[in-house]
């Protein structure tokens, strides 16, 4: 058997690397110059220069063949990192990301999710789900994940707080997601968790905010149905957006109706953004996102 069926035979290593920097020129040449000199193959690559920010945004997919491990190729990276001042990831491509779903009394999102990653649709690994109230505790014991009840109380919002950051902690989590979990998070859990909080809410915000949003906007004869997936940050609902989706609805429509409709594209656009995340794929640009979907 020749060397190159033999290196065929043995499927190599996946790996991810993300950055992102001040653009300059040599910066692609720089990484795939690197790349080819520790023996690695590019699967794909995408980059995007913000002319508005000044910044260079990048993910590669890439292979490589033993014994190549992920903490040799961050150490033997981290000089081109530096001389180009870049804030940069190398992670294993089939590592899957662990993550803690949080939920209060509107099951859809979370049911969904839990759904999607038993499928393998989510390339991630629930470690636990949190909620304030314990009504879905059956339903996230019949997938064999920890359910953790922890009421919040104007009185004990900051014990809750950290009792989620100590779980976080001890379970290795990288991402929290709010399926639909109805309450303000404290500034500090905000920063302590920057970039790695995704909610979700309904689009028309702000102008339904409150009960019944669908009602109000019933009343109001809207046209579209719409849900935004965001990263959480001490401003209210006005994080960093990952991903919309849309519904176009008509004047026949009832209220029960387009809560149906919501409770669908809500669905859609959080799990997509939970993917993405997983994924590696978004980079935080200021108040916006680099989706590399």
């Amino acid at each position: 058997m020749n060397q190159q069926s033999t290196r065929s035979a043995v499927p190599a290593d996946q790996y991810v690397l993300t950055l992102s920097c001040p653009d300059k020129q040599g910066i692609v040449h720089a990484v795939s110059s690197y790349l080819f000199m520790t023996g690695c193959n590019i699967e794909d690559s995408q980059q995007f220069g913000d002319h508005d920010t000044g910044l260079f945004f990048m993910r590669v997919h890439f292979s490589a063949d033993a014994p190549v491990t992920v903490d040799k190729l961050r150490a033997s990276f981290a000089a081109i990192g530096d001389s180009f001042q870049m804030d940069w990831q190398i992670h294993r491509a089939e590592e899957k990301m662990r993550v803690v779903l949080m939920v209060s009394k509107f099951g859809h999102c979370l049911n969904d999710l839990l759904f999607r990653a038993r499928i393998g649709a989510l390339p991630v690994e629930i470690a636990a789900v949190v909620s304030n109230h314990t009504d879905f505790a059956e339903l996230v014991g019949s997938y064999d994940i920890p359910f953790h009840h922890i009421p919040v109380t104007k009185d004990n919002k900051a014990e809750a707080e950290a009792r989620l950051l100590e779980l976080v902690r001890e379970q290795g989590v990288e991402l929290v997601v709010l399926a639909r979990y109805m309450q303000v998070l404290s500034d500090d859990l905000c920063k302590a968790l920057s970039g790695r909080i995704i909610n979700i809410h309904h689009s028309f915000l702000p102008s339904f905010k409150g009960a019944k949003p669908y009602h109000q906007a019933h009343t109001r004869g809207v046209k579209l149905i719409g849900a935004t997936a965001h990263y959480v940050t001490a401003d209210l609902d006005e994080g960093p957006i990952i991903e919309q989706e849309v519904e176009r609805v008509g004047h026949d429509v009832t209220p029960d109706q387009l809560v149906a409709i919501g409770r669908d594209v809500e669905c859609q656009a959080l799990a997509r953004a939970v993917k993405w995340h997983a994924e590696r794929r978004i980079l935080l640009n200021g108040r916006r996102t680099v989706v590399f979907a």
